[in-house]
């Protein structure tokens, strides 16, 4: 490193272990530590600013400074800075969110149970419907069918749902029970001369099939992102979920929707259920919920999920599920701010206009030799890299070029994320048309510049 030893970044590297990291790599190279956020911008300790073109993680819809949600979560410490809603406990946050996000979802919901990140509120869901299947007597139903490539977060039970060689390589995942079908990449896994229409149908019919060869009495869910996200802002083709609805329905199997990274305006709905005419029984929520200012997540169900659940506590005595911070009133708190700036500002709006604007830049930039594909929907997007257009070819060995892209973005002050070769797009909801372009504009120079590289 070229830092001095008592630097951040080499002070960084003696403790901290970072998640998706090459650990030996930061050993070397260091962290790129960020110092202060100011809207849809980040700057580093060295005074470097970028626009952060990733919202963080997918998730800091309203920026990285506002004082309206800084004031909630203070406001909330002084009154009650902590508490639970454990053993028939607790607080006006809780109940006031948990009314809210039930009455504002797209289909009719029962319950929201609170939970402290993605991960932990699709982990629940497996453990509701698992507690679910020994109440209803039927105590083999507990498998669920996910997709390759989605990405449903990293506790054991929701890394074997994720559909993603990373986060099973060297960790033994997945776990038994967790099926997987193919994506719902048309682009990339339609077959030779296969349509759209084609491609759906054959994803439906894949589907069926696993479930039959399973046996529908064993499977209990289906789950996926309405947009998937970690996969590579991969876009359903026309008429997708409306397939594998049809599949799920005729052998009475639930659809967990996770909506972690779409929720809160992001595809220009509020939830991109409504943008997909989605159906589900269980709603997984997190990220934008708070614009990620308090670690925070919700599982919404329906009464068909509920109510053999609470049937089963009444039977036992209680459900012996929950976390310490689920629930908590700070995050709460701020989690009802950042749905009142959101329908306040008219923000749901605002994405479906710059959004609009953002993927019309997004397609054109398709037309470099670099691009393959873009794909996206509202404040959510993607280009995909390739040397051939033809024969969608990568550079070497896939990812190389993504990574080679992302980290000339990074230099020229854009934060953007390489998913493969697929470079992502998903900043702060509100950015301004203005902002979009400057976004835009250095994405074009970055792969002018890759490609004089690769050359």
């Amino acid at each position: 490193m070229k830092d001095i030893p008592n630097s951040p970044e080499a002070r960084d590297i003696k403790n901290l272990m970072h998640p998706y990291t090459n650990a030996r790599k930061l050993e070397t190279e260091g962290p790129l530590v960020i110092e202060s956020g100011d809207g849809i911008y980040v700057t580093d300790i060295h005074g470097n600013r970028y626009l952060e073109a990733m919202s963080g993680l997918w998730s800091a819809g309203l920026g990285f400074s506002d004082k309206r949600l800084v004031a909630a979560a203070a406001r909330q410490m002084e009154k009650l800075p902590f508490y639970h809603v454990f053993s028939m406990r607790s607080h006006g946050p809780a109940i006031e969110l948990a009314e809210k996000l039930v009455n504002m979802a797209p289909v009719p919901m029962s319950k929201a149970f609170f939970t402290n990140s993605g991960s932990e509120a699709n982990d629940t869901a497996v453990k509701m419907l698992w507690y679910r299947a020994h109440a209803m007597g039927t105590p083999e139903k507990k498998k669920v069918i996910s997709r390759l490539k989605g990405y449903h977060g990293v506790t054991i039970v929701a890394a074997s749902m994720t559909g993603l060689p990373y986060n099973h390589t060297s960790f033994g995942l997945p776990l038994p029970g967790f099926l997987h079908v193919g994506s719902q990449h048309y682009w990339r896994d339609c077959e030779p001369g296969e349509s759209e229409e084609e491609f759906v149908a054959r994803r439906a019919r894949e589907l069926e099939e696993l479930i039959l060869a399973e046996g529908p009495e064993t499977v209990a869910a289906f789950i996926g992102e309405p947009v998937n996200g970690g996969g590579g802002v991969i876009v359903p083709p026309k008429g997708y979920w409306q397939a594998i609805q049809a599949v799920l329905d005729k052998y009475d199997i639930l659809l967990i929707a996770d909506e972690v990274i779409c929720g809160f305006g992001r595809t220009g709905n509020m939830f991109a259920c409504e943008t997909y005419g989605i159906r589900p029984d269980m709603m997984t929520l997190s990220k934008q919920i708070t614009s990620s200012y308090q670690p925070f997540s919700a599982l919404l169900v329906n009464e068909r999920v509920f109510g053999p659940i609470a049937d089963e506590s009444n039977r036992i005595g209680t459900f012996g599920h929950g976390y310490t911070g689920g629930g908590h009133p700070v995050g709460a708190a701020v989690a009802l701010e950042t749905i009142r700036i959101i329908e306040e500002d008219g923000l749901v709006e605002h994405v479906r206009d710059v959004g609009g604007h953002m993927q019309a830049g997004l397609a054109k930039l398709a037309e470099h030799p670099l691009v393959g594909e873009h794909r996206g929907v509202g404040l959510l997007g993607a280009l995909e890299l390739v040397t051939d257009k033809a024969t969608k070819a990568p550079h070497g060995k896939p990812g190389a070029l993504g990574v080679i892209a992302q980290n000339r973005m990074q230099a020229a002050g854009l934060i953007s994320r390489a998913m493969g070769d697929a470079l992502a797009f998903c900043p702060p909801m509100i950015i301004t048309h203005a902002q979009v372009d400057d976004m835009l504009a250095i994405t074009k120079r970055v792969l002018d510049d890759t490609a004089a590289e690769i050359a």
